[in-house]
Parts: structure tokens; sequence; C-alpha cells
């Protein structure tokens, strides 16, 4: 009997949004699935752990898998590249294991385009001025980078109609809740 595969599960959203609660939350919930670590060429900060949080690759290491078609998807975002490396993805999903990957929209519609199996799921803000509060009260970027994240935020919005769900987070509760039921009607 021929083994079922594994679901990739992407979850993307505008910088504030709640998707990590929300992946934590899901990771929590069902145990059978993987977090995908993604690869980066930024420093590690604090506790980060590489190989746990992300693969951490210097520049020219990071262009060299580039070159070698290494990456199910990549991009450069704040000076620093950021990417899902393929043979963690496929390995695992050829094993039978559901994975959850969190990318930027760009990298999510790149997936789909690739693996038309997966499924997207796109957070969205109740707005922007909400957005902009959030943010503000994590008080984790400069003015400048601020700036930048807004702008960045209402052009992944753009983008939302490409994903097979769309879950508002009005209430984080409730967003957990919707993003669990959608996991686990795809897994039934």
């Amino acid at each position: 009997m021929k083994k079922k595969k594994g679901k990739l599960f992407v979850i993307s959203a505008p910088s504030g949004t709640g998707k990590t609660t929300i992946i934590k939350h899901i990771l929590k919930t069902f145990p059978q699935l993987v977090f995908s670590v993604s690869a980066t060429t930024r420093s590690k900060r604090g506790n980060e752990i590489d190989g746990k949080d992300y693969f951490f690759l210097q520049e020219d290491e990071f262009k060299t898998k580039i070159e070698n078609d290494e990456f199910l998807e990549w991009g450069h975002f704040y000076g620093y590249y950021y990417g899902t490396l393929k043979k963690q993805i496929f390995n695992n999903l050829n094993k039978g294991v559901s994975m959850v990957l969190e990318v930027d929209v760009k990298g999510a519609v790149n997936i789909k385009n690739v693996y038309k199996d997966s499924v997207l799921i796109f957070i969205i803000p109740p707005n922007i001025d909400e957005l902009k509060k959030r943010l503000h009260n994590r008080k984790t970027e400069s003015d400048a980078d601020f700036k930048k994240r807004i702008e960045r935020a209402k052009m992944e919005l753009n983008y939302k109609n490409k994903f097979d769900y769309k879950v508002y987070n009005f209430n984080l509760e409730n967003a957990k809740t919707e993003v669990t039921e959608i996991i686990k009607n795809e897994l039934a």
C-alpha cells in the first residue's frame, strides 16, 4: 500500500497580525505537525538556536543554494535572505509527515505554483490602524523599520485573494479556533 503524502500548510500574514501566536497554538493542538525551519542570512538573536529557529547561513552559502535550486521559495527582506529548503519539506511530505510553514505572501504564492497541493492560509489584521498599534506596542522596530513594515503590510494585503483560506484576526482566540478548524478539516 502506498504511503499517504503529508500536507503542507503555509501560513502568511503581515508583521503584527498574530501569525506566530496562531502557529504556536496549531503546533500544540496538532503535535503530529512539523514546523518548517527557514534558512536566513541574518545573525542569531538572543536565545535562537541554529537548526531550530532558523538555519543560519552565510550570504555566499545562501546564494550557492539559490544557484543550485535548493529552495522551494526565497526572498530578500530588510537586507537579509530568507528561504525554505526543498529537501526539508519534500523529505517530510514523502514520509507522510504534514508540515506548517511560515513565509511571506510572495513566498506562499511561489510555493503554491511549485507545489499545487499546499494549503495557503492568510491571517488578516482588522485594519491598518490596528496593525500599526500592535506593531508600535511590540517596540521591536526603529521608526524607519516600523514604516517599512507598514508599507510592506499594505502590499501583502493585496495578495490575500491568492490564498485558499483567509482568517480575520479581530480576536486572537477566534482566529486560533478558525485556523484549527481549517487544518482539522484538511487533515481529515
